[in-house]
């Protein structure tokens, strides 16, 4: 049993909570057909307490969105470490307390009539507002504030604020019912107190309120937005408004900077840190993060328009958990368009996300194209050029490893990296593209008494080396290729006694006694009716096939689980699970584990293949074998 007021009443209902919106939606429908007197300017007052809810949502939105846009802001972070999984799921319900202030200030409008009735604008409010805030609202939350960093309070109730080890827009939200309670009192104070004077207006409210939220967004976000220089000329600054780094200093240090938002109460108090104002400095201006260079890069692409949208920076609950088909994706769907279509023209590469492995950054790049785009003849030289500049960027900043997503490394592309290395025989970056451990992966998903298998994409870069290999452990590989001259030149690779497990086909029909097939290459649902009940489809195809038939079930991408001991990750890659990447990723780690000084591109080392998976073992990361009906 916790403390009391420690706990929601509604935290139980899930999404559900959000029905208690319903009551306020109705009367807003209600007097919608049912009041004559209703007009645009004569608002009801559940309306506009739904459309403030509405917005104060939406700015702790968009400061998250910021604060993940590494792009932009990777310099100026104020704690370097990432906003992991544990983080995430703890703040889940961050928005609690917007219902509960909408149904707090729902009563207050019952128990104070005349604030149904407020004017759109009375100027005057300006001052009186600013005066209850500075007088009232800033020493009242001083006050509160520190009474909660003691034991007690602290212990059951303020601790789970600070339990964050990143603070974000989202970690402002994250507070026990008591602190919530005390904090609509804090931002009630001024917007009553004003409306009992008669200078309220609806339009002060709407001010007041969203620049309360946007100022508690802005010290939690962990980034520094702030120049030192404007501190530096006008010093009075200081104690009119905080940082980000003067609150996170708090989070760091608790005994110190307690104010709302203006330091001057800290200073006053005694309270103020002493390292405020150089730490700021050295945040705003990015000195302390300049050295931070990865040790591996996963240059990735886009898939397609609706999973571009499955990134933190645009919304972090969503990417954190693996890509699925939503509703605000088709809503947002014509802006992501636009976007990519402005990313095609003017961006160039950029970082997407990154976590920390025993002590090394790795991170996640972009080339901003998506995946059909891959698929335009006209398009591939501007491709190449965008993974060209990457890995000389890489490379220029001290770069380990950098490893090539799927279409990246598109034999029909570069080669697999291969132009690339040729071009520039001096790179000090390892160009990987993954594909030995992917191999592994699919190879090691086969269960050992399958005698027979059907490949499509068999003559492709994996395709072969799938087929190389089986046949060397003495299975048959229907091998599908129009291609008889293609299929003879990887029969003679195997060795002459395992030639004869090597079969060429030019038809489906052919494996419809087959139940293992490993896809390679897409195949429609028609293709796929030729498959016996019970057949498993492994695939290393992009995207992946559609689950046609319930008769049968479905290998999601060659992917392994990071090892344990992974840092600040807090984001899914595509469809893949929590904590799991693409194979084409993973083997890029395994290979900047290892300290292999060997570039990975062209054709695939067949014997290399159980090394590989071996080493990806001995670091820790595991296989996924997740299998859909």
């Amino acid at each position: 049993m916790g403390a009391p007021l420690s706990t929601w009443p509604w935290e139980n209902l899930g999404m559900y909570k959000y029905l208690l919106y319903g009551p306020f939606v109705a009367k807003v429908v209600y007097e919608w057909f049912y009041n004559e007197e209703h007009s645009y300017y004569n608002l009801s007052w559940c309306l506009h307490l739904l459309i403030l809810s509405g917005l104060r949502g939406l700015i702790h939105v968009l400061w998250g969105s910021y604060s993940h846009m590494l792009f932009l802001t990777r310099n100026r972070r104020i704690l370097q470490q990432g906003v992991d999984f544990k983080q995430i799921d703890k703040e889940w319900d961050w928005d609690n307390f917007l219902i509960l202030q909408t149904l707090v200030a729902s009563m207050a409008c019952y128990m104070f009539p005349f604030l149904q009735h407020l004017p759109i604008w009375n100027i005057k409010g300006l001052f009186f507002t600013l005066i209850l805030h500075v007088g009232v609202s800033e020493p009242l939350f001083y006050w509160v504030h520190k009474k909660f960093h003691g034991d007690y309070l602290f212990t059951r109730y303020h601790s789970l604020h600070h339990s964050s080890p990143v603070p974000e827009s989202f970690t402002a939200g994250h507070a026990t019912l008591l602190e919530h309670l005390i904090l609509t009192v804090v931002i009630g104070i001024p917007i009553l107190g004003t409306s009992v004077m008669g200078y309220g207006s609806a339009s002060l409210t709407y001010v007041y309120v969203l620049i309360f939220d946007f100022l508690r967004c802005l010290g939690h976000g962990n980034v520094e937005i702030f120049p030192h220089q404007l501190f530096e000329k006008f010093q009075f600054l200081r104690y009119v408004i905080y940082t980000p780094t003067y609150h996170s200093l708090h989070h760091s240090d608790k005994d110190t900077n307690f104010c709302l938002f203006m330091p001057l109460f800290d200073a006053l108090g005694g309270t103020l840190n002493k390292k405020s104002w150089q730490t700021h400095k050295t945040s705003s201006s990015g000195s302390g993060n300049v050295d931070r260079v990865p040790h591996f890069v996963f240059l990735a692409h886009i898939v397609d328009v609706s999973s571009s949208m499955h990134v933190q920076f645009v919304l972090r609950s969503f990417a954190s958990l693996p890509y699925t088909t939503r509703l605000f994706l088709v809503i947002g769907w014509p802006v992501a368009f636009l976007v990519l279509l402005a990313m095609w023209v003017w961006s160039k590469t950029f970082l997407v996300s990154f976590y920390n492995l025993r002590g090394r950054l790795h991170q996640t790049w972009v080339v901003p194209r998506c995946g059909f785009q891959y698929f335009l003849p006209f398009a591939t030289d501007g491709i190449n050029k965008q993974i060209e500049l990457a890995i000389l960027r890489a490379d220029k900043i001290g770069v380990k490893v950098i490893s090539l997503a799927a279409l990246n490394k598109n034999e029909s592309l570069n080669g697999g990296g291969k132009l690339f290395v040729d071009k520039h025989p001096n790179l000090r970056v390892r160009v990987v593209h993954g594909n030995t451990l992917t191999a592994a992966v699919i190879l090691n998903e086969i269960h050992q008494d399958v005698k027979e298998v059907f490949l499509t994409g068999a003559t492709s870069k994996l395709g072969r080396a799938i087929a190389l290999y089986l046949c060397q452990k003495k299975v048959k590989v229907l091998m599908l290729t129009l291609s008889t001259d293609r299929f003879q030149r990887i029969q003679k690779e195997a060795p002459l006694e395992y030639q004869s497990y090597l079969v060429q086909v030019t038809k489906y029909q052919a494996a419809q006694n087959c139940k293992t097939w490993i896809v390679g290459k897409w195949i429609t649902p028609r293709e796929q009716y030729w498959a016996p009940r019970g057949t498993h489809f492994h695939q290393f195809v992009v995207p992946p096939i559609l689950s046609f038939r319930r008769d049968c079930t479905y290998g999601d991408l060659a992917a392994m689980r990071l090892p344990e001991d992974v840092e600040g990750l807090g984001c899914c890659e595509y469809t893949m699970d929590r904590g799991v990447v693409h194979a084409c990723h993973a083997g890029g780690v395994v290979h900047s584990l290892e300290g292999w000084s060997h570039h990975e591109v062209g054709a695939i080392d067949v014997n290399r293949i159980d090394l590989v998976w071996e080493a990806a073992l001995k670091h820790g990361l595991r296989p996924v074998s997740r299998f859909t009906q």
